[in-house]
């Protein structure tokens, strides 16, 4: 009975028949003690395992960029972004443009030339579009975790072949952490919904982490993790070197992997848990682990005492 009880609860948010869970996922780690590495070579050698269909296509970077305080950690590192355009290009794409619909600064023009990031999109002549103000349609959502049908979002990512979610690692003061399925708040526009995307905040981050997953399905991942956050993220925690770039299709597997790096337990992660039953693996048999082993990179983040409750134990 309790199973068919779940079974009716989980009904009611998507329909099991529209997602397939993959019978086995890759993640590819790949090791970078700095910023100074050779990213472009990094990801480009991710992509060559991972082998995505890029060729051809229009691919949109979406970067966390979220407040820009000197000597703070808090966003995708400018340099892991222009090495994802360029290995992008060398990997065959049309066109590789950059976006992002930041959760709290609304001077976009502020955040790129103070993070560094213009002069590299500049250099590489790379597009940048705010998705906080593009011109947005109405689409369906394909799970109702937050109990809504529909979304506005931006054209920019409607229109793209592939949406590869650039996140930084860090802890979140409510999610636990934040990765490359978190980073998906950054298309919902900020014009429309509010700061910091006050709509998303209002219905559960949960909810809303999982309904953005299941509607923007075109996805890949590039984490940022040569510099973490822990502590009080996802703005006011402290750096911890990780040293690694984790790549992936399937974000709940790549999400599950850094969880597990961070000292988390996946399975007590709700968006994580609930994400296993339909849009992708959490489970270690289920992943393959390439490039480099996890365990190179494993270690316990600090965190505040309300996420104690996602470590692992024992």
């Amino acid at each position: 009975m309790a199973a068919v009880a779940a079974a009716a609860c989980r009904g009611e948010h998507y329909g099991a028949s529209d997602f397939v869970l993959p019978e086995k996922s890759s993640v590819v780690l790949l090791a970078a003690s700095s910023y100074r590495a050779d990213m472009a070579g990094l990801i480009s050698q991710g992509l060559a395992l991972l082998q995505p269909v890029v060729k051809g296509r229009r691919v949109l970077l979406k970067p966390n960029i979220v407040e820009y305080e000197a000597g703070t950690i808090i966003n995708t590192h400018p340099a892991v972004i222009a090495g994802a355009v360029e290995a992008f290009r060398r990997a065959g794409a049309r066109e590789v443009v950059v976006g992002e619909g930041p959760g709290h600064r609304r001077d976009t023009e502020y955040l790129l030339a103070a993070s560094g990031l213009a002069d590299y999109l500049r250099e590489l002549r790379t597009p940048y579009v705010d998705l906080n103000l593009d011109d947005v349609r109405t689409c369906m959502l394909r799970s109702r975790f937050m109990g809504l049908d529909q979304l506005m979002l931006p054209v920019e990512v409607l229109k793209a072949d592939l949406v590869v979610s650039m996140a930084k690692l860090k802890t979140h003061h409510w999610a636990g952490m934040t990765a490359a399925m978190k980073n998906l708040f950054g298309v919902v526009p900020g014009a429309v919904y509010g700061w910091p995307k006050n709509m998303l905040h209002n219905k559960g981050i949960d909810a809303a982490i999982l309904d953005l997953n299941a509607t923007v399905r075109q996805t890949f991942t590039i984490v940022d993790a040569v510099i973490a956050m822990e502590g009080d993220g996802p703005i006011m925690g402290t750096p911890r070197a990780c040293g690694f770039l984790a790549m992936g299709a399937d974000l709940v597997a790549v999400d599950a992997t850094c969880a597990r790096i961070m000292g988390f337990d996946p399975r007590k992660l709700r968006y994580l848990r609930e994400a296993s039953e339909f849009l992708g693996n959490v489970e270690p048999d289920r992943i393959a682990q390439r490039g480099e082993d996890p365990a190179r990179f494993s270690t316990t983040f600090g965190v505040i005492d309300r996420l104690k409750r996602f470590q692992r134990r024992g």
